[in-house]
């Protein structure tokens, strides 16, 4: 394999290659003349003199002071660049960029005119404090700082900047307040760029003349690094000054060998929170209306949650579960932890228009479209967004104006979002110990959820060591152990195949039901909606659009994207006085009438679709002329796409036997009708 691909490598364009090769050369050429130049039978006397080895102790002591500052002066202002926007942050980003390019000596000029005895600063540090900077050691150490901290925080940002900010939102969600968040959190998952960003500081701290020259001064045992040495040993002794050039040279590379390219600043935060499988089979609909898949019935269905083409019976109860052994929960395992119960009352504007009221223990699936203000409603109810605003008020307690981390809302992200440096242990108590709880305490009550959701075995993996379903339930025992009042989630199951859905569904309806808060559920699914649901709130552009029972939504559903999502045919239009006019163009003649002019839907059951090869007679009151666009499997039958020139698009669902004997193919002519019967109008 490795011959295979060292043949087929690309070559470059000589084009290309030549300079790049030049620039090679040049960068090579001075080392490969210290190299070369370097007295190596006299090295240990050269590095081993009593001015060398000073000048090198004071290096060491003025950078790791220097790294020492860059660290308590530099990470936060990375954090600042990374996470926040304020007036004046390009100018903010310049300063931290310019000692980088400012000549050396300039920048030691800036520094004596700023700290210096005649400098704006320096007066008052030596007039309040006794504090003298120039031709002192301290004076050095500012200037390593200065020249190197901007190495620090641009490795440090760009590391930030990749972390997803949804790890520090979870973390605040389960009640861990901002410092808690960046040490406990955004710290430990930036580690390799802050360790990048430090390496780089202390090796420019270890190196540094221009500046340290200039406002320091060259004075042996006080200032004289080692960089200085070097230029004091090329009057004197050049093949010594040679010899300490190469023990700052081989630190140098070192410390960039070490790195092996970190120093760029990207966060290599890998995503171990929810892992799909992908696999093919039968349609989403097939499991999830009535065709059962276990663990030995052959490959699972693929995962599409987002899918719009669902077999009709969507949100009616008593539809069969998709089968698949579900972890059997302990003893008392559908009850929460004792305490209050929390209704909701939320009054959201902005971007949201609406006003949300549930009783404790109710269960709500947030359904819409894309673009329709689901996750603007989580995040606004977290107090984590401008777009929305929510006047929030949990049982008889008034959250608005509290920070996230005080709301007592836990969100669990479509991912999980499982901090991947803790354990899921640590990660279930994690809320707890933000809280306060004792350490042991903590972790009992994590275990126990653990144990509750079936995941107990699993206390001490990491999350990259858990499946999509095992992760899934951690991140759920995590939110829960945190004793929320409201508990969020956004897709918990979307990133899931078919057969780990159920699984996981199973669980959370389990303890949903012993949930003494309300719980809020993002989802596409209508299997979802219907097995773990007590209302289904149906948003549009921000607002609702309809908020009633499972069932009532199912039987009425007032958006056509609700209607599509549940298998039916939807088409909007204003009512006349047989039917509906069809917004789009043509009519439909429906058994119902409603108000003329005001407008609807109208829905037709896939079912309820005929299909035939030549213009049908008898009692049709709908009739259209159209091609078949597209066959594809549901279950035990075909839903056949038509196109129509006279109609939009509809889909209808037939036997394979029946699509046999009419010959049904991609671009066939055919005729379909709908009885004016099988029409049902709802009111918009």
């Amino acid at each position: 394999m490795t011959r295979s691909r060292s043949r087929t490598r690309r070559r470059p364009p000589a084009a290309l290659a030549l300079p790049a090769l030049l620039a090679i050369a040049f960068l090579l050429m001075p080392l490969l003349g210290i190299l070369a130049r370097t007295s190596w039978g006299e090295l240990g006397t050269h590095l081993t003199g009593p001015d060398v080895t000073e000048a090198l102790r004071l290096s060491l002591v003025v950078s790791f002071w220097a790294l020492g500052f860059s660290l308590l002066l530099g990470v936060p202002l990375a954090w600042l660049l990374a996470r926040v926007d304020f007036p004046g942050k390009a100018l903010v980003r310049s300063l931290v960029l310019l000692p980088m390019v400012l000549p050396p000596t300039v920048g030691g000029v800036a520094l004596l005119l700023g700290f210096g005895r005649r400098g704006l600063l320096g007066p008052w540090l030596e007039g309040t404090f006794g504090i003298t900077l120039p031709f002192h050691t301290s004076g050095a150490v500012v200037a390593a700082t200065f020249v190197a901290m901007p190495f620090l925080v641009i490795s440090l940002e760009g590391a930030l900047g990749g972390l997803r900010p949804r790890y520090e939102e979870t973390a605040a969600s389960l009640g861990a307040s901002p410092f808690r968040v960046f040490l406990t959190v955004t710290l430990p998952m930036v580690a390799p760029g802050l360790a990048a960003g430090a390496a780089l500081t202390w090796a420019r701290a270890l190196g540094e003349f221009g500046a340290t020259i200039t406002f320091a001064g060259n004075l042996p045992g006080t200032t004289q690094t080692l960089p200085l040495q070097v230029y004091l040993l090329l009057q004197d002794s050049p093949e010594a000054a040679t010899s300490v050039s190469l023990l700052l040279l081989a630190i140098a590379m070192a410390v960039l060998v070490a790195l092996r390219g970190r120093w760029t600043g990207s966060a290599s935060v890998r995503s171990s929170s929810v892992r799909s499988g992908s696999v093919r089979g039968a349609s989403p609909a097939d499991a999830a209306f009535g065709e059962p898949s276990t663990p030995d019935a052959g490959p699972a269905p693929t995962d599409t949650a987002d899918s719009d083409c669902v077999r009709p019976g969507g949100f009616l109860k008593g539809e069969p579960e998709d089968a698949g052994p579900a972890p059997q929960p302990t003893e008392n395992s559908n009850s929460a932890e004792p305490g209050p119960s929390w209704s909701l009352h939320a009054e959201v504007t902005g971007f949201n228009e609406l006003t949300l009221e549930a009783d404790a223990g109710i269960t709500i699936a947030v359904v819409g479209e894309n673009g329709a203000g689901k996750t603007t409603l989580l995040r606004a109810l977290l107090g984590l967004t401008p777009r929305a605003h929510a006047e929030l008020r949990l049982g008889d307690l008034d959250v608005t104006a509290l920070p996230p981390h005080k709301r007592g809302v836990a969100w669990v992200p479509q991912d999980g979002a499982l901090f991947p440096h803790l354990t899921a242990l640590a990660n279930t108590a994690y809320g707890l110990r933000a809280q306060g709880v004792a350490r042991g305490e903590a972790r009992a009550a994590a275990q126990r959820w653990l144990d509750r959701l079936g995941v107990g075995h699993l206390a001490h993996r990491k999350p990259a060591q858990l499946s999509g379903g095992q992760a899934q339930r951690v991140a759920l025992a995590r939110a829960l152990a945190a004793r929320p009042r409201l508990l969020l989630l956004d897709e918990p199951l979307a990133a899931l195949d078919q057969t780990t859905r159920a699984h996981v569904r199973h669980t959370l309806r389990t303890h949903l039901a012993g949930f003494a808060g309300v719980c809020l559920i993002v989802t596409h699914d209508p299997v979802e909606a219907v097995s773990l649901a007590d209302r289904v709130l149906v948003l549009d552009a921000g607002r609702t659009l309809q908020d009633a029972p499972p069932t009532e939504v199912t039987r009425n559903p007032r958006s056509p994207w609700v209607a599509r999502m549940l298998g039916r045919n939807a088409w909007a239009g204003e009512a006349s006085g047989d039917g509906l006019v069809l917004a789009g163009g043509g009519r439909i003649v429906a058994a119902e009438q409603l108000r003329e002019g005001s407008r609807a839907l109208a829905i037709i059951a896939p079912e309820s679709v005929s299909v035939h090869r030549k213009r049908p007679d008898g009692s049709p009151r709908n009739v259209w002329s159209g091609t078949v666009r597209e066959i594809t499997a549901s279950g035990s039958r075909l839903r056949v796409l038509i196109g129509s020139a006279e109609s939009p698009d509809l889909i209808a669902e037939v036997t394979p036997q029946a699509a046999a004997e009419l010959g049904l193919a991609e671009g066939s002519a055919v005729w379909s009708s709908v009885k004016a019967t099988e029409v049902t109008l709802v009111s918009l």
